[in-house]
């Protein structure tokens, strides 16, 4: 089982999906639990999702450790494809519940009611090259099956 989660291509190619994976949603995952970049950290974050968009707690939680220890997880390369796994997982939540009656597109010039899902499946995708490839060189998956 370790060898299937940690197992990478040791490529280029997982090194450059996962950094980009990683350092796109390490900002957002900073504002959600630290409330930098203008977020409004842990407690307000939650309290939006549970008052406001009534989700379950544990949901907003998970999004919340998804966004920002998955990140650094994945700019570390450790676990890599769980990571991966939990961020498709995540952001396809994301498209049924926010963004799939905007349409594709983003809102480039202010004249939609709300953000498109493009920016979502370009994650999704770079998660499932990962998820196939693994961490890639320089990770901490490389190091752990040495």
């Amino acid at each position: 089982m370790k060898t299937k989660i940690f197992k990478t291509n040791n490529d280029w190619t997982g090194i450059v999906t996962r950094l980009t994976i990683g350092l796109i949603l390490l900002p957002h995952g900073a504002q959600k639990m630290l409330g930098m970049f203008g977020g409004y950290g842990f407690s307000g974050t939650m309290d939006f999702f549970t008052g406001t968009m009534h989700l379950p707690w544990i949901i907003g939680f998970l999004v919340i450790i998804i966004e920002f220890i998955g990140a650094l997880a994945l700019i570390a390369g450790f676990a890599s494809r769980i990571w991966s796994g939990f961020i498709i997982l995540l952001f396809s939540g994301i498209i049924f519940t926010s963004h799939l009656d905007h349409g594709f597109f983003m809102n480039w010039f202010g004249n939609q009611k709300g953000e498109g899902y493009e920016y979502h499946l370009l994650v999704i995708g770079l998660s499932i090259a990962t998820l196939i490839n693994g961490s890639g060189k320089y990770s901490v998956d490389e190091r752990l099956l040495k």
